[in-house]
């Protein structure tokens, strides 16, 4: 049965298109926020994304981000917003098409049945490896030397967050703001004190970190 991820924050559309999924033999899970679809993802595997761009914690953009860091399915952008320019950031972002509302619902079921259709069959795991350790996504657990690593939420949290951007730069600013809320976005002791915490743990030699690197005044990248 093919699984179906709607993020949207109106209730009454997730309900129209969880009826209308479910009605047509699809699987369905909803979340209202970026947080809980990204934890949806990687708890439950997806294979396609109905994502709307205006959500009341982060911008679908950051999702699509967080969703390409580890999975290739299809992403349908599901938005008011008719910028074209708005389009075109959430195309390159990773989004694979791009339905205005109101949209019609055969011509949504369409689209998605053609974008299920276009999709790799062959998956990657959501399983990052390192040198020194791995971390799996969907676990949400961290293995070092053959064994899990204790990590309090707030570590996981913060370690998500990187490892879904690997490789890329990850400011202050938004990682404060993905892991505690837009209330701490100054907070940046937080993350000093976090980042000192998840070295202890995973890096070999946390006085010179390999993985989860400082870049000084601008933020955290996490290296495979």
């Amino acid at each position: 049965m093919t699984r179906v991820l709607v993020v949207d924050d109106e209730p009454q559309l997730v309900r129209a298109l969880r009826v209308n999924l479910r009605a047509r033999g699809y699987d369905v899970d909803a979340a209202a926020d970026g947080r809980t679809a990204l934890d949806l993802a990687a708890r439950h595997r997806p294979d396609v994304v109905l994502l709307d761009l205006g959500l009341p914690d982060m911008d679908g953009t950051d999702v699509i981000r967080g969703l390409r860091g580890w999975l290739s399915v299809p992403i349908i952008v599901l938005s008011a917003r008719h910028a074209s320019a708005e389009k075109v950031q959430a195309l390159d972002e990773g989004a694979d098409d791009y339905v205005t509302k109101p949209f019609g619902m055969d011509e949504l079921l369409a689209r998605l049945r053609a974008a299920v259709r276009r999709a790799t069959p062959a998956e990657e795991a959501a399983v990052v490896e390192t040198a020194a350790f791995s971390v799996d996504l969907a676990a949400r657990k961290v293995v070092r030397d053959g064994r899990d690593v204790r990590l309090t939420p707030t570590e996981w949290h913060v370690l998500e967050v990187l490892v879904r951007e690997a490789g890329r730069l990850v400011g202050q600013r938004q990682l404060l703001r993905e892991v505690w809320g837009p209330s701490y976005e100054k907070e940046t002791n937080y993350l000093r004190v976090y980042l000192a915490q998840l070295r202890r743990k995973l890096e070999p030699d946390p006085a010179h970190p390999r993985h989860l690197i400082t870049e000084p005044g601008m933020g955290y990248r996490f290296e495979v």
